[in-house]
């Protein structure tokens, strides 16, 4: 019997829930001194509306290896997928889980270190769970997922850039004379780390530069399926796809919601998207 695991930051839609059996392990956000667990009775909506008002950066705590060990526990074969490691503790978490429960019995599990995060680890659980569902081995899984992930490209665009300015991500000069402007970066994760990827004036310009450079890309690789999450946008995660589909053949283009870690650092409005 196999079981996905993920951390809270694979961000699903209500088709995909029902589609996809993901046990989820929660992260807990902090908006000043409130704990906030990142689990399905979250109100997002609420939850950037704290943001907004909070002047301090939002906190995260990834989930334990305890919070792992349990849902690693009960069947015999287990794939994990964690937000990239490059963003947080929570594949290590992860990992030590794995070593603890092997030590007590014998079974298979792996991690799968998404080197992304929402979308990206979204895809990694639909590939995970077609390959289950057309029976292939514990092995051969982990072997195509892994060679999956290597070929994975994440972009994204926030359209407000508070949170990336108090989390360092942009130098807080940079980030106020940008949004002065009116510049909008869009970023790209690099081995699982996030960086600057190019620099346009205005939303639609942003917007359209990422449709043209996703498709760019899409057609090098032969990626057949896109997903985007948005954090409170959907008609701009609407609008993306249509452009996608006017520029490219993706054969399959999905949007989610964000939950709340995927809101607190991509920020009210941002887009994300894999393929």
């Amino acid at each position: 019997m196999f079981k996905i695991v993920s951390d809270s930051s694979m961000d699903l839609n209500k088709t995909l829930e029902n589609q996809i059996d993901v046990e989820k392990v929660p992260f807990k956000l902090y908006i000043e001194e409130e704990e906030i667990v990142d689990n399905a009775d979250l109100n997002v909506i609420e939850f950037i509306q704290k943001m907004k008002k909070s002047a301090k950066l939002p906190r995260t705590a990834c989930p334990s290896p305890d919070d792992f060990k349990q849902l690693f526990e009960g069947v015999e074969e287990v794939f994990a997928v964690t937000i990239s490691s490059k963003l947080s503790g929570t594949y290590n978490s992860a990992i030590l889980a794995k070593n603890l429960v092997l030590e007590e019995v014998k079974k298979k599990i792996h991690v799968f270190d998404s080197k992304s995060a929402s979308v990206g680890q979204t895809l990694v659980g639909i590939k995970i769970d077609e390959m289950i569902k057309q029976e292939f081995s514990f092995e051969k899984i982990v072997e195509e997922v892994e060679k999956y992930i290597a070929n994975m490209k994440t972009f994204f665009i926030s359209e407000n850039l508070d949170n990336l300015i108090k989390n360092g991500r942009i130098p807080s000069w940079k980030g106020k004379l940008a949004m002065a402007l009116k510049i909008r970066p869009i970023m790209k994760a690099i081995e699982g780390d996030i960086l600057v990827h190019e620099r346009v004036r205005g939303s639609n310009k942003a917007f359209e530069k990422l449709a043209q450079t996703v498709c760019e890309m899409a057609h090098e690789s032969g990626s057949k399926r896109l997903a985007i999450s948005h954090v409170n946008n959907p008609e701009r995660a609407k609008s993306l796809k249509a452009r996608i589909q006017e520029l490219c053949d993706f054969q399959e283009i999905i949007i989610v919601p964000t939950h709340g870690l995927t809101s607190l650092y991509c920020d009210d409005q941002g887009i994300i998207l894999a393929f």
